[in-house]
């Protein structure tokens, strides 16, 4: 089996281009070589690579509200990037939170895809989630309201 070389100058120069752009991971391949590099954050944290694409999948009715107000709430949760948001882990599983469920703080409460990586969505505090703003498969825009916390 042959010897796998790292090169840590380049690890070095992707770790550095995660913190310029903001990104929670990159993940390159080349033949049955694999490099991930990833950073946690407050909010967005790099999500297994296990995790298979959910596609659009019928779940349990979610109140969702008009985000206009919702935006300037104060338990607002904000998505921290463009993609798609899922509120459930997988395809036919149940959703991370339902409105009235208590969450805790740094409790995941739904996931956004954002170029094939899945980076879960936490609550910025404790509280009773009063609104959901988004539907399962939804594109999000950076800044969009998702949900309420109160």
């Amino acid at each position: 089996m042959a010897k796998f070389e790292m090169d840590t100058e380049f690890i070095a120069k992707l770790a550095k281009l995660l913190e310029e752009t903001h990104l929670g991971e990159i993940e390159l391949a080349d033949g049955d070589r694999r490099i991930r590099v990833a950073r946690p954050t407050v909010t967005v944290a790099a999500a297994p690579v296990a995790i298979s694409a959910p596609a659009a999948a019928p779940s349990a009715p979610v109140a969702v509200a008009a985000a206009g107000d919702a935006g300037t709430h104060p338990g607002a949760v904000k998505s921290p990037m463009v993609g798609t948001a899922y509120l459930a882990p997988e395809p036919g599983k149940p959703n991370f939170v339902a409105v009235g469920d208590k969450v805790t703080a740094g409790q995941t409460v739904l996931i956004i895809e954002a170029m094939k990586t899945f980076n879960p969505i936490k609550a910025p505090k404790a509280g009773t989630v009063t609104q959901i703003l988004v539907e399962n498969a939804q594109p999000v825009e950076f800044g969009e309201p998702l949900m309420v916390v109160e």
